[in-house]
């Protein structure tokens, strides 16, 4: 049976800061418990550790053509990295002909990823989304182009056939068919590279692995500008974890049971959580499921079979998951039975959701379940921040961990953030420029965030995530607009309609939002419209839009001036597009891609003549 731990005292380091002050205003923020000088080497001995002292644990679990679960063990996994590894060896790859994985979170995905890291050559894994949801492939190409991989493996490889095609005189690497697909064609099948094994050679490359080896390529959301390869070594994902570990005390004790969707083309799911899995000798089932409407049940059928002892989210997903954890005894049982940790990143959690899930845990077990967040980037492998305590509300993403220095800059009226520590990538790869561009005089790198303290005398309780310092804008006022902590006050105001919100206003009087709408929520709002009544007609009901005027009023109301409250919104029948990067395949919304690609709304949304989709409120209704 899983070990599950849920004293808090027991699961969690006490989070202690120490701070320096300088005289231009500036401080730094450290951990007070100290980083060890040494840690893991690279990210292969915890595959060796785990196949040594507990070859027959379980590691990844995913579901087979008959619906059931394939189980892999640490033991199984190793032997077959050792395969992959002695099959790469032959391949003549390097950092200049890395790996490159187009496809979804799988067995093999993992097993390649962790054969060429075992070998010493960096995997990319590249959101499938590039593959399977462009039209021109263009982000792709830019991707293959830049890498120049000497392996791609895609699966099912019928799937990814029109996105190969378009790459491939981009490169003159050998293309690797998945164990699912039906027609392999010309491309050499999964199995033919685990074939054979030289494990000698395997690790006579293991062996030459050291810090500074790079472990990945993994490229930015491009959530602000255009997509870059981060550079990630084996120095920056080992320090990460080994930080993890001593602000997480009781992953030794208790190592995780995940059941995990998140992509690992991303830092959060990719380095954060399938690093702290392996490192501790977890188990992670893959989630086939996604917060879509299309895929949610996927996944609620899942957790209905495997409950998670920690479970990693963005808000999207819960926002999508609270109804029906509301609706079905059931699965809030299975959900919250044996779970200790609800972990949210990405983007702050709106209260109401905090609350619902607190109090749906305590009603199901007698205990509520601890809240936690985090903050970093792809650049930090993820974890600069780390909330190891049941922080007062929702949107603490906690304090400095082992080993990496915050500098709180003022700007404006804003504490800027900049990052230094082994966490820290070296720099974007073949992009000297843009690298030299991303880090201060003193080496801390220009993260572009904000953070605010919950109690500026009591570091220790932890920092708030205030923002992207290039979102804020000025209104024709002057005043400042805070767009991070607006949004999430909108959706928490404009519950249930609002998923999620984009802030308008820049050089306008007054703030707007562009509301992306629950459409369930909305639904159950207007009973007596038939279930399929379109889109368009349910936001035009007039329940669902005296649900948003209501609580734009009632921000009005809390008072703080005209930056704190929107004066007009629109609902968008059209949910946030993954092609054209207003979303990304984690759930994020992109606000500047929004705003460029919907300006004709903007522009619509503050016309002097309105018509009845535009919805206003004004200080003197």
């Amino acid at each position: 049976m899983d070990k599950v731990i849920r004293d808090i005292d027991r699961m969690f380091a006490r989070p202690v800061v120490d701070v320096e002050t300088r005289g231009d205003g500036v401080r730094v923020l450290r951990s007070g418990i100290p980083l060890p000088e040494t840690w893991s080497r690279c990210i292969g001995e915890w595959l060796e550790h785990w196949n040594r002292a507990d070859p027959q644990r379980l590691f990844l679990a995913e579901r087979g053509r008959d619906g059931e679960w394939q189980k892999l063990t640490y033991g199984e996994a190793r032997r077959r990295v050792i395969a992959i590894g002695s099959w790469l060896l032959k391949q003549k790859l390097s950092a200049e002909r890395p790996v490159v994985i187009l496809s979804d979170n799988s067995v093999e995905h993992a097993l390649l990823m962790l054969a060429a890291m075992h070998i010493g050559v960096p995997a990319s894994s590249i959101s499938s989304g590039n593959s399977l949801m462009s039209k021109d492939f263009a982000k792709l190409k830019g991707n293959i182009e830049l890498l120049r991989p000497g392996v791609i493996y895609a699966d099912p490889v019928e799937r990814f056939r029109p996105a190969l095609e378009a790459i491939a005189s981009l490169h003159d690497g050998v293309v690797v068919a998945g164990g699912n697909s039906a027609d392999v064609g010309s491309y050499t099948p999964f199995a033919a590279i685990e074939a054979a094994s030289d494990e000698a050679a395997v690790l006579a490359a293991f062996d030459r692995i050291n810090g500074d080896t790079i472990a990945k390529f993994l490229f930015t959301s491009g959530s602000v500008g255009t997509p870059k390869a981060v550079i990630n070594t084996h120095r920056m994902l080992c320090s990460n974890q080994a930080s993890k570990a001593l602000v997480w005390p009781f992953l030794e004790d208790a190592p995780p049971v995940l059941l995990e969707w998140l992509p690992w083309s991303h830092t959060f799911g990719g380095n954060h959580n399938f690093n702290m899995v392996l490192r501790s000798g977890g188990s992670m089932y893959l989630d086939d499921g996604k917060p879509t409407p299309a895929l949610l049940d996927r996944t609620l059928r899942n957790l209905l079979e495997v409950s998670p002892t920690q479970y990693f989210s963005v808000p999207r997903a819960f926002d999508m998951m609270v109804p029906k954890l509301r609706d079905d005894p059931a699965l809030r049982e299975a959900f919250f039975k044996r779970l200790t940790i609800i972990f949210y990143a990405g983007a702050a959690l709106p209260q109401h959701l905090w609350t619902a899930l607190e109090d749906l845990s305590e009603e199901t077990t007698g205990h509520r379940v601890t809240m936690v967040s985090s903050w970093g980037s792809t650049e930090t492998s993820p974890m600069a921040t780390d909330c190891h305590f049941q922080a007062i509300r929702s949107g603490v993403i906690g304090v400095p961990v082992p080993g990496t220095a915050l500098k709180l800059v003022p700007a404006v009226d804003k504490l800027e953030v900049r990052v230094k520590g082994p966490n820290v990538f070296p720099g974007y790869w073949k992009q000297p420029d843009i690298t030299a561009k991303s880090f201060d005089e003193e080496g801390y790198y220009l993260i572009g965030d904000a953070v605010e303290f919950v109690d500026p005398e009591r570091p220790e309780l932890g920092l708030l995530f205030d923002g992207r310092v290039g979102e804020d804008f000025k209104l024709l006022t002057g005043t400042w607009v805070h767009v991070g902590s607006l949004r999430v006050a909108g959706i928490d105001a404009l519950k249930p309609v609002a998923q999620d919100i984009v802030v308008t206003g820049h050089d306008r009087d007054e703030i707007g939002f562009l509301v992306f709408p629950n459409m369930p929520e909305c639904r159950k709002l207007c009973p007596d419209m038939p279930e399929d009544a379109p889109a368009i007609d349910v936001l035009l009901n007039p329940a669902v839009r005296n649900r948003v005027r209501q609580g734009m009023a009632m921000m009005m109301k809390t008072g703080g001036g005209s930056s704190t409250y929107p004066a007009r919104a629109l609902l968008m029948a059209e949910p946030p597009s993954v092609e054209a990067g207003e979303i990304t395949d984690k759930g994020y919304i992109n606000q500047r891609a929004v705003l460029n690609r919907r300006a004709d709304l903007v522009e619509y949304l503050y016309a002097d003549v309105q018509d009845k989709t535009v919805i206003t409120v004004h200080p003197a209704a």
